[in-house]
């Protein structure tokens, strides 16, 4: 019903203006370039294109439900990084005695802090920043534990629930270090979550000590402090607040700085009361889930082992020279997961956001340094919406050159695409053509990881080009530890995340309704399933949907039901095509995918985000735009229509002039006329979490739209 095929080079090239003579004698020039360094590299490695043509995982047995895993661990599947580090405290300590003086843990000071007017009147903080100063692993050890040590003084017991509900800082990391050493459960919470489900993730949870910011406490938590009843302490990872006579009798508000210091003066016996064991739980995750309420879902210790052990397979040379950049909430198990695989192998983590993350980055003041440039990582973990950002801002540019720059990089960017479809590099064009834009992330960068949402194939092919390195599309969820599959490094194909990664292992299962089946030809179609130690034991008190989404099997491996559709490539790659959600029956009986339509017309430069609806009681398709400001803009000034941005997003002719740009963008992406939206509406405020409309991974919430 939903055949995503990988998009052939031809489709995504950029469009060149040269004069024909002139373009055929460049391309001559190219192909003798071309010959003459193939040649030696023909002879002397082995090519990308091979290494991706290799099988990457089998099916365990020649039934059509049969499990595919990866060769590498087709007799047993891994759950454990290194011997006899079965728990996290384990795993940190491990890496405390190994890397002990190295560093670790990095933040940049603030050097000065400043309200810029805008010219609509709006104010701007605008921040310099300074270098990054760095904690070692032993310093991160030493906070962690007296963290720890004092939050027992204040009556914080083992296996009981603490909450977190700060923004990605190294304090972050350290309370949750000082939570697995101690055992006590750690409860997460997005810092852009609304009033209502923060106070449902704590009253469900039942904590009674909850760590923040001063920031979070003021503008969030201070509203609602008093529908919280068991709360006795607030831990403030960043000083003190002014304290408020509204707080209700009983609350205590700390420094982190405060409860380290309890807890170094404690006498050295008082030790942790109970080591954590590989069943026990270690974080409580709540999920800015797309519908309703968020869940918990509960991990355990062996369940975060065995993901990060699987994920930290597929990104060769792993180690010390590696920086990492943090910016994504660590509140997301993709971040969570990508931090603990760099804490455990040597790696630094320097922390960011995405209001100073580059340069040209919102809160950052002009003419100073954004956090990539300072720290120029090799590593760095991204969702679909920010590489989407960045596709477009760089497109802008490229269209705002001169005639004789934009026809370069065009050629340059062909050229390199054509390269990349046969396996072959292309060093002339990364060094003189490309490396101003790969600065945009630092320069350094060698491996992408993106999950959280699909990735659209142009975006993907663009980032692989501009950017010089491999794009690791990864799938997984909250529920199995955001584990499930990555793209080894060398496979360069899109619309595919990759094989099943060493610590689990996929199945896909008939669903009848959506037409799809594991004996399709020529490939197995059906719902994900995913089984391995990386699963997790289920939703906290919610145990109705925690037998519909897991079961275990016959030899008592845990197994869950992902919702999602998958499709498996002759290589053993998965292909996400479709997710039970999304699939909506028109009136008329057509079974239409709201996904794959957001996803043919979510690259046009017109539109920064679309959500795509439908139901049963009509016959067609309808779309939510939030339209591109300057794009928007531009179409008005050639239509000669008139207004304010938001006159213009609720003008009549303004949306037939939008329609009929999606129309043709459908077309050329072949839809089904079904599947062409007939309708729209513009929206003139963006969608961010904090507007209730996306998650924290930028997923639409349908529901909210």
């Amino acid at each position: 019903m939903n055949n995503h095929v990988s998009s052939k080079p031809s489709t995504m090239k950029l469009k060149q203006t040269i004069n024909p003579i002139l373009l055929y004698f460049i391309h001559f020039l190219i192909s003798l370039y071309t010959v003459l360094t193939y040649i030696p590299y023909y002879f002397l490695f082995e090519t990308r294109q091979e290494k991706s043509n290799k099988i990457k995982a089998k099916p365990v047995n020649s039934k059509p439900e049969s499990a595919y895993r990866s060769i590498n661990s087709l007799d047993g599947l891994a759950s454990v990084l290194y011997p006899g580090c079965d728990t996290l405290d384990k795993v940190f300590m491990y890496a405390k005695n190994k890397f002990k003086d190295k560093k670790l843990l990095g933040t940049r000071e603030i050097l000065s802090e400043d309200d810029e007017v805008q010219p609509n009147g709006k104010i701007f903080k605008k921040v310099i920043l300074g270098n990054y100063n760095w904690l070692s692993y032993e310093d991160v050890f030493v906070r962690a534990f007296n963290f720890g040590n004092g939050l027992q003084m204040l009556g914080q017991k083992p296996k009981t629930n603490i909450a977190i509900f700060c923004e990605t800082r190294a304090e972050w990391m350290i309370a949750a270090q000082a939570c697995f050493m101690y055992n006590f459960q750690l409860v997460t919470l997005y810092a852009t979550l609304g009033g209502p489900a923060i106070v449902h993730g704590l009253n469900e949870t039942e904590v009674t000590n909850i760590i923040t910011s001063k920031e979070l406490l003021q503008t969030k938590l201070k509203d609602i402090v008093s529908l919280v009843p068991r709360l006795r302490h607030i831990i403030t990872v960043d000083g003190k607040p002014p304290t408020w006579s509204e707080f209700p009798k009983g609350v205590i508000v700390h420094t982190m700085a405060a409860v380290q210091a309890l807890g170094a003066k404690a006498s050295t016996e008082n030790k942790p009361q109970s080591k954590p064991m590989p069943l026990d739980i270690a974080v409580i995750m709540y999920t800015s889930g797309s519908t309703g309420l968020p869940k918990g879902v509960m991990i355990s210790h062996s369940n975060i082992i065995a993901g990060i052990t699987g994920m930290a397979e597929r990104i060769p040379g792993l180690g010390e020279g590696d920086v990492y950049i943090g910016y994504l909430p660590l509140a997301h198990v993709l971040e969570l997961s990508a931090e603990l695989v760099c804490l455990s192998h040597g790696c630094r983590i320097g922390y960011s956001s995405p209001q100073t993350l580059a340069d040209q980055s919102s809160k950052i003041k002009k003419g100073s340094k954004g956090d990539t440039t300072m720290l120029k990582p090799t590593l760095m973990a991204a969702v679909p919406e920010i590489m989407d950002r960045i596709y477009k801002n760089v497109m802008n540019k490229v269209n705002e050159m001169s005639s004789f720059q934009r026809n370069l990089f065009v050629l340059a960017y062909n050229y390199k695409m054509e390269q990349i479809s046969r396996g072959h590099g292309t060093p002339l064009c990364d060094r003189f053509i490309f490396r101003k834009v790969r600065g945009l992330l630092g320069g350094n960068i060698r491996l992408l990881l993106c999950g959280g949402a699909p990735l659209s194939a142009t975006t993907q092919r663009f980032m692989n080009i501009c950017f010089c390195c491999p794009v690791g599309q990864g799938y997984g969820l909250t529920e199995s530890c955001g584990a499930g599959t990555i793209t080894e490094v060398w496979d360069y194909n899109t619309g595919r995340v990759g094989a099943p990664l060493v610590c689990c292992e996929i199945k896909l299962k008939n669903w009848e309704e959506g037409g799809y089946f594991n004996t399709d030809k020529p490939h197995p179609r059906g719902e994900i399933l995913i089984g391995g130690q990386n699963v997790t034991i289920g939703y906290y008190k919610n145990e109705a949907k925690t037998k519909a989404d897991f079961f275990e099997d016959e030899n008592g491996q845990r197994w869950l039901c992902t919702g999602d559709i998958g499709e498996f490539d002759p290589d053993g790659c998965l292909k996400i095509i479709d997710r039970k959600k999304d699939l909506v029956k028109l009136q008329a009986g057509e079974y239409v995918s709201l996904g794959k339509v957001e996803a043919a017309l979510k690259n046009l430069s017109l539109v920064d985000n679309i959500c795509a609806y439908a139901n049963s009681y009509h016959s067609y398709v309808i779309g939510f735009i939030v339209p591109n400001q300057k794009e928007l803009t531009e179409l008005a000034r050639k239509k000669g229509l008139q207004g304010t941005w938001e006159e213009l997003c609720n003008s009549c002719e303004m949306e037939n002039e939008v329609l009929k740009v999606l129309s043709e963008a459908a077309i050329s992406a072949s839809l089904e006329k079904f599947e062409i939206p007939v309708k729209i509406r513009l929206s003139p405020e963006p969608w961010t979490p904090e507007t209730g409309l996306v998650t924290d991974a930028f997923k639409l919430k349908r529901k909210e739209l």
